[in-house]
């Protein structure tokens, strides 16, 4: 990962800040498809959120991201993994994913996530080690088994 790129645990007052972090990176992908609502994207950042799983992604000290694993049915949700706009592109989500998937490799642990149907998100899950699993009109269902 970067020098200055780091992942802390989460805070109950992080939560506002996944909040509105998501309206900033999703807001423009949730309106292409007529599904922007702002109670409802608070509703499920909200039902995402956890003290326990959830992270902050940090750069020099200062938030620019989130991510969380979430546990389910004996694998992992990755959840909430939103970067700044001004810090995408630069290898932040790509290092922060290599970081979480080293750890469920060595725990022997698959991930699941869904991404919006058109997101440039799925090529990133896809150059590492993603496929396609299912999909709805709305989302694209990925999975990675672990490596080894």
């Amino acid at each position: 990962m970067h020098a200055s790129l780091t992942t802390r645990p989460c805070l109950p007052a992080d939560a506002e800040y996944v909040v509105a972090l998501k309206e900033r990176t999703m807001r423009p992908d949730l309106e292409r498809l007529g599904r922007w609502n702002a109670e409802r994207s608070r509703s499920r950042v909200l039902a995402a959120f956890s003290t326990e799983h959830t992270r902050i992604i940090e750069f020099d000290g200062e938030p620019v991201g989130s991510v969380s694993l979430r546990p389910a049915d004996g694998d992992h949700w990755l959840e909430l993994f939103y970067l700044e706009p001004s810090t995408q592109g630069r290898g932040f989500g790509s290092a922060v994913l290599a970081e979480l998937l080293a750890e469920a490799d060595a725990a022997g642990t698959t991930i699941r996530l869904d991404v919006l149907q058109g997101s440039r998100a799925r090529g990133l899950y896809e150059r590492h080690g993603f496929v396609f699993d299912s999909e709805d009109e709305i989302d694209v269902f990925l999975v990675r088994r672990p490596a080894g």
